[in-house]
């Protein structure tokens, strides 16, 4: 039986250990030019017209590149700088989403860039797995999407909303007494986002794993993929571009023609396929980066490629990983040396 989840990610972790650099850089950083200084290793912007999106350069990823740099090992700050100079998800975490959003938004802002940030907090999340919890209800999640939307205000923003939230409606994970009101949950996220100036809304609808893209359908348009600016596939999974495209051109062609956007992140050498199947999403060896983060895809219907997932951050405590949403230095290090 394959099982969708793969968008593991402690938000909590993630979310606090980049928001003090966030707001440091909302404060300090020189608008408009590629350089934002030397906090993480000499991280630079990546070229706006190809790559539009915010290189947090002191994010994880560039602190540990900074770290192998000082000590001499050029090698893995060599390997490690294809994750550390790449825009990641900036995910936001369940206590300070206003603030968080903002320091985010405004440090992208700053060095003429889009935010990516990642929504992640719905109730009855990941259905009791390694990333369980989200918001205590549905009122505290309005507030938390409230807050959100406070911290974005007018700035530049694309938003994943709630990977796997709708495929686990689909696929039975999720309680169905649960169900209807996740549906009005999306729905009213979609709605609060859209009404702000810059942000686009992508809701995500899966992978390629799920075998059965028409039982996606009814819930997506129940969730409010109508009002969204498109969809977003393979978040935090390794199914390569190729069938992520087949997949999301499917459902794109029974909505619409709604645009969609691709996380790939860590698909360069395609899904994992020995061991338990229930478990290869789950920290898989062997595993390679993706296409780096670019609008400029193979198809008019797709508007990016994204790494939505951050690479190096462990999908959970399988096959010897840490918590979910916690860096794995040699996970991290294996992705960049198994890139051509």
């Amino acid at each position: 039986m394959y099982d969708s989840r793969g968008a593991r990610s402690s938000v909590r972790a993630s979310a606090a250990a980049a928001l003090g650099a966030a707001l440091l850089l909302a404060g300090c950083s020189s608008g408009g030019g590629d350089k934002n200084g030397d906090a993480g290793g000499g991280i630079t912007q990546q070229p706006k017209a190809a790559d539009p999106f915010w290189v947090n350069p002191d994010g994880t990823a560039a602190r540990r590149l900074t770290a192998y740099t000082k000590s001499g090992d050029r090698t893995k700050a060599d390997q490690l700088r294809k994750i550390a100079e790449q825009p990641t998800g900036e995910w936001i975490g369940p206590e300070n989403p206003e603030k968080e959003a903002r320091g985010f938004t405004e440090a992208a802002q700053k060095s003429d860039r889009t935010a990516l940030l990642v929504l992640y907090d719905i109730p009855h999340r990941d259905c009791g797995q390694y990333s369980q919890g989200g918001a205590a209800d549905g009122n505290a999640y309005r507030a938390w999407i409230d807050g959100v939307a406070q911290g974005i205000e007018d700035r530049s923003a694309l938003v994943i909303l709630e990977p796997d939230a709708v495929l686990h409606l689909a696929d039975g994970c999720t309680p169905a007494q649960f169900h209807e009101e996740r549906y009005d949950l999306l729905k009213g996220a979609i709605a609060k986002l859209k009404s702000l100036k810059n942000t686009k809304v992508y809701l995500d609808a899966g992978n390629v794993g799920w075998s059965h893209p028409d039982q996606i359908l009814q819930p997506l348009q129940r969730a409010g993929i109508a009002q969204a600016d498109g969809f977003s596939v393979n978040v935090s999974n390794f199914y390569s571009t190729q069938d992520s495209l087949a997949y999301g051109k499917q459902l794109s062609s029974k909505l619409g023609g709604k645009h969609f956007v691709i996380d790939t992140s860590r698909n360069g050498n395609g899904p994992y396929t020995s061991g338990d199947p229930a478990q290869r999403w789950c920290n898989p060896p062997g595993r390679a980066l993706g296409e780096p983060p670019t609008t400029k895809t193979a198809d008019p219907l797709v508007d990016a490629y994204l790494w939505v997932k951050r690479p190096g951050e462990s999908d959970g405590t399988c096959k010897g990983g840490p918590k979910a949403g916690e860096w794995w230095a040699s996970y991290a290090l294996a992705l960049a040396e198994n890139t051509n």
